[in-house]
């Protein structure tokens, strides 16, 4: 998810007004392609753009599996709960400061040696970290690996779209997502099954496969590309002046903050399960799946019903993440409420995704590449502060419970949030 809200940045753009979808061409590694006629069969999708998938399934298990692993990961390096999930946390400070920087420093470089750098990077950041001697080794190398994440969802967005016309550009970007949201579905409860049976390393090892797989796949399948020459430059100094306009700082906040509501208690999912709802450590991957099931099925509604109501959209679903939040806090302790309020989590919080991530590409438009970046920078300062946040609820002796409870405030704070950026757009 992480990194899901970045992506769905160029997603949405996609499925944006026209207008704001034709300024993200001039990130593109070619020019857009004109219309077909109406007759024209549907474009086929390139190799290359399932193989940039498949990297990015690799990139999101890494990103969101140890929400499954906390509890053995504290017992086998003797730290407490609250301190393994700052783990979360130290690749949330990765993409924060990776994302944008490596989305500025990539501009021009040729695509595809970046992106197997980027890949060959994160893979030993997965084999650095299973075998991680301590806390401290396992915590660098986690900012290590989400550095070359961010990165790579910076150029690999850009080269999906480059290899496809302007008319399967959302189709491309449904796969690069889909590698995610399946990450969350599938990755995730199996990094929490493999930690459960042969260690939580084990997870690290597979994840390592899977980037070794995805980089093999990038070497022989994705073409040689260059950056944009001319006109059609990508230019930083162009790009920067977003960050003077208020609404877009308005939108990173709400992002932030609807990040960290969430990731509040998703970090502490797995202990709020068994210890206040007294699920059994075999029930959590199920949950955790559920939990990515909701998620997929919200970002689907949310992108069909964001374009015509996106403040709309905004509001009622940072809204129903706070009621879910605030129902959770009170009804943990019964196993039914725990899992089914799980679920609907992930539909609230990833159906307000696709509006969040318009509204950036509406206030931001004149600059797609640092947009994207940007966005998924604030996705991940609200994953870094969530966690941490919950950690010092859980510290100060007041339990999981009160996590969820934290998150319900940090959601209407972004609700807060919303109606300021509603009255700003309004007096337009």
């Amino acid at each position: 998810m992480r990194a899901l809200s970045g992506a769905l940045a160029v997603y949405v753009s996609d499925n944006s007004p026209p207008r704001a979808a034709a300024r993200t061409a001039v990130a593109l590694d070619k020019p857009a392609s004109p219309p077909p006629p109406a007759s024209a069969k549907p474009t086929r999708i390139p190799l290359a753009v399932h193989v940039l998938g498949l990297s990015v399934f690799a990139l999101g298990t890494s990103e969101f599996m140890l929400s499954g692993l906390l509890q053995p990961i504290a017992r086998d390096l003797r730290v407490s709960i609250p301190q393994a999930g700052l783990l979360v946390s130290a690749f949330a400070i990765g993409m924060v400061v990776g994302a944008p920087v490596l989305a500025a420093a990539t501009l021009r470089l040729p695509r595809r040696t970046t992106l197997t750098a980027l890949l060959a990077v994160f893979g030993l950041g997965q084999v650095a970290g299973a075998v991680a001697p301590s806390y401290g080794v396992l915590f660098v190398t986690r900012v290590v690996s989400a550095l070359a994440c961010a990165g790579f969802w910076a150029v690999g967005a850009a080269v999906a779209i480059s290899l496809v016309p302007v008319t399967a550009r959302a189709r491309a970007m449904a796969i690069m997502v889909g590698g995610l949201s399946i990450a969350n579905i599938l990755g995730v409860p199996a990094g929490a099954f493999l930690g459960q049976h042969w260690g939580w390393r084990s997870a690290f090892w597979a994840v390592a496969v899977l980037a070794a797989l995805g980089l093999v796949g990038v070497l022989l399948l994705v073409p040689r590309t260059q950056p944009p020459t001319g006109a059609d430059r990508p230019r930083l100094r162009r790009e920067l002046r977003i960050y003077a306009d208020p609404q877009v700082w308005l939108a990173l906040g709400v992002t932030a903050l609807n990040a960290g509501a969430v990731f509040a208690l998703f970090s502490y999912l797995s202990p709020l399960l068994t210890e206040v709802a007294g699920l059994s450590e075999s029930w959590v991957p199920t949950v955790l799946a559920l939990f990515g099931v909701g998620a997929l099925l919200g970002t689907w509604i949310g992108g069909r019903v964001a374009d015509a109501h996106l403040f709309g959209t905004m509001y009622l679903g940072i809204s129903a993440s706070a009621a879910v939040l605030a129902l959770l806090a009170l009804t943990a302790r019964h196993p039914v409420a725990a899992v089914g309020l799980s679920l609907l989590l992930g539909v609230t919080a990833f159906f307000t995704a696709p509006a969040i991530n318009a509204r950036m590409f509406n206030v931001a438009g004149a600059a797609p590449t640092l947009a994207g970046a940007t966005t998924t920078a604030a996705f991940n300062i609200g994953n870094t502060v969530g966690p941490w946040l919950g950690g010092v609820v859980i510290s100060a002796g007041w339990g999981y419970r009160a996590v969820s409870a934290l998150g319900a405030l940090l959601a209407l704070l972004a609700v807060a949030g919303t109606a300021l950026a509603s009255a700003r757009h309004r007096a337009r």
